[in-house]
């Protein structure tokens, strides 16, 4: 296993108190009892793993002592060491991406910047549950299983698309448990194991578990994507890019889409983040989809209102909704049709608490923008005009040592490896501006402390030149 694969399965392991390699050793623990890392399977190097959570070699060696006196991992001079017991049938994996850990496990002494969601409902979510009581009380006739999303949303969600310029039926709208089902279903229809994807680097890291979830293999292009080569699928966030905020120009967007038509690979544009422009900027140009509707879009209500919501869609080809929907069948039957009753009726309205919640997110940006320009200028913070995410390039050292280093001072963000297919972004982290702006403030100051005591790993030596004889 490679270091920078364990240290992200690891997750918090350093947030806690107490001795650094009793922490770690008990985090191992965990994940050797709980079968995370199995029998046989070989551990990095000591220096290896310490280099990448930013601690002394002395404290991973003094970690896997503990373990192998427990007798949970075997150390051998000359063959390092692996997990005890022998070698079994691997089991499927599951995601070890910080993103999805740092759901996983709650820490409230941690200020969660890493995951960029709305921690609190707005008003509009109970008003909009108390409206749809008479018309639950109505229901009769009804076993509530809708595999595609009940009608009045399907509806709704397409009046919205036509008010965007997108012709839309809502035959051609599937609702489903918010982006991330959407992007798991459609890896699952449209993808094969081997085939290759086209995604952006950075970009989002839940699509791309999603699509690494199905075996797919992501080939990235930069930002934007250029010009879409041959492929099974190309994935884009258009419209304040996760993580960079970018916006892709029009122009850019008519390229993109001819691309994609003259190649023949079929297009997702992932507007989650659409509604989150700041007031007093340009609106973002037409989306994907008004320029070819064969354009599969992916929508959620969970960045604009509240994430525990669970009410996202796809918009695509009828036939695309078609197979989406027996798929969705086989998972879970449908959504919850009460939360999807309240997102209709929050759909009604949503652009009125949009202008809220947007200036609520401008003051929060500005606020972490200042903050971090101020406490630390060595760092790149570049500004974005909506959104949700700062795409941040570190002076030294690299993200995935220095997000550990910040965890331990009780901020957790998410290092830029690990939004990066290509390998690359290794020096970047994303920090979510979406909290309080106590909060926020409070983030930078022990940023800032973290990045006082931050000593970036060691790099290895260059090869020694070898004379041609």
């Amino acid at each position: 296993m490679k270091p920078i694969e364990l240290a992200d399965r690891l997750g918090r392991w350093s947030a806690d108190r107490g001795p650094l390699y009793l922490l770690l050793a008990g985090r191992l623990r965990t994940l050797i009892d709980d079968g995370e890392l199995r029998p046989g399977m070989p551990l990095p190097p000591d220096r290896a793993l310490a280099k990448v959570l930013a601690v002394g070699r002395s404290t991973v060696v003094a970690a896997y002592d503990l373990l192998s006196v427990e007798g949970r991992v075997v150390r051998r001079q000359g063959s390092g060491t692996r997990v005890a017991g022998s070698a079994a049938v691997p089991a499927r994996e599951t995601t070890h991406s910080p993103a999805f850990l740092q759901l996983l496990e709650p820490d409230a002494d941690v200020i969660a910047l890493a995951c960029a969601a709305p921690a609190t409902p707005p008003p509009e979510v109970t008003q909009a549950y108390r409206h749809i009581v008479p018309e639950l009380a109505a229901v009769e006739g009804d076993i509530g299983y809708r595999p595609t999303g009940h009608p009045l949303l399907r509806n709704a969600i397409a009046d919205r698309y036509r008010a965007r310029g997108v012709p839309t039926d809502p035959e051609q709208i599937l609702v489903t448990g918010g982006g991330q089902q959407a992007l798991s279903l459609l890896a699952r229809a449209l993808l094969r194991p081997g085939d290759r994807i086209l995604v952006e680097a950075p970009t989002y890291p839940g699509a791309l578990e999603a699509f690494r979830e199905v075996a797919a293999i992501p080939q990235t292009g930069p930002v934007g994507l250029g010009t879409v080569t041959p492929a099974a699928l190309a994935y884009i966030v258009a419209t304040y890019q996760n993580p960079t905020g970018a916006l892709l120009p029009a122009l850019a967007r008519r390229r993109l889409v001819e691309s994609a038509r003259t190649a023949g690979v079929p297009l997702i544009d992932d507007e989650v983040l659409t509604d989150l422009g700041f007031p007093g900027t340009d609106p973002p140009p037409p989306p994907l989809a008004a320029l070819d509707e064969s354009v599969i879009s992916v929508g959620s209500l969970s960045k604009i209102v509240w994430g525990g919501l669970r009410v996202g869609w796809v918009r695509a080809p009828i036939p695309v909704i078609a197979q989406l929907a027996r798929l969705r069948a086989v998972h879970d039957l449908g959504g919850n049709i009460p939360a999807q009753l309240a997102a209709a009726w929050l759909l009604r309205d949503l652009d009125r608490l949009r202008e809220r919640i947007t200036q609520q997110r401008k003051e929060s940006h500005d606020i972490l923008v200042t903050e971090l320009s101020e406490r630390l200028p060595e760092w790149e913070v570049p500004p974005v005009s909506g959104g949700q995410t700062l795409w941040i390039r570190l002076s030294r050292g690299d993200g995935t040592s220095f997000a550990q280093r910040a965890l331990r001072h009780g901020v957790a963000i998410l290092p830029g490896a690990g939004l990066d297919a290509s390998g690359g972004s290794s020096d970047y982290v994303r920090i979510s501006f979406v909290a309080d702006p106590d909060s926020l403030r409070e983030a930078a100051r022990r940023l800032a402390e973290a990045w006082r005591t931050y000593e970036p790993p060691p790099q290895p030596a260059p090869a020694s030149p070898t004379l041609a004889v």
